[in-house]
């Protein structure tokens, strides 16, 4: 089965900046999009960005031009570089590979 883990969350100050990490490892045939979804307390978890395997990428508006995501295909590892942070980003980021898994979460907080 396929593992997603998630590393570099942290408290910062708004204007902060964070860089997270999503390490896939497993039987990871098959996987081409990878997405980072964010959740924060009281909401709906919803999606980020996502990059595919050829290395496209979305964004919501919410993070367009402060969020950048890229990967590291030889390292199995997928980055979401978080520049001016705002309170309102505050959240768990996950990292998700559609249809088959699901990281665990990592805790972004910004403090105003």
């Amino acid at each position: 089965q396929v593992q997603l883990v998630e590393s570099g969350g942290g408290l910062v100050q708004a204007g902060g900046s964070l860089r997270l990490s999503c390490t896939v490892s497993g039987n990871i045939f098959g996987i081409s999009v990878i997405e980072w979804h964010r959740q924060a307390p009281g909401k709906k978890r919803e999606l980020v960005a996502d990059i595919s395997d050829a290395g496209r990428t979305s964004y919501i508006d919410a993070v367009k031009g402060r969020f950048i995501i890229t990967r590291n295909n030889a390292r199995n590892t997928v980055s979401l570089q978080m520049n001016d942070l705002k309170p309102e980003d505050t959240a768990t980021y996950y990292c998700h590979a559609p249809r088959i898994a699901w990281g665990r979460g990592t805790q972004v907080s910004v403090s105003s």
